[in-house]
């Protein structure tokens, strides 16, 4: 898989998957790296182009990498 919106909509859905153990690294500008990182556990709702967040809305284009368990699921 290769698209962010489906990993996370799987990890949110699968009732073997757990999103509250997702981190997710993306562009910020203005933060250190330009890169910021949040928990599966920030994410409020997913939707078409972005994904909504307990303080932002990130669209999925500036996803750089998310893990699950502490294994890359995808990186770009």
């Amino acid at each position: 898989m290769t698209n962010p919106r489906i990993i996370l909509n799987k990890l949110k859905w699968q009732k073997d998957l757990d999103l509250s153990l997702c981190e997710i690294w993306y562009i910020h500008r203005g933060a250190i790296n330009d890169t910021k990182i949040i928990n599966g556990n920030d994410i409020v709702k997913l939707e078409k182009s972005f994904m909504k967040t307990k303080t932002a809305m990130i669209p999925y284009h500036r996803i750089l990498k998310i893990s699950y368990n502490n294994q890359v699921i995808f990186k770009r």
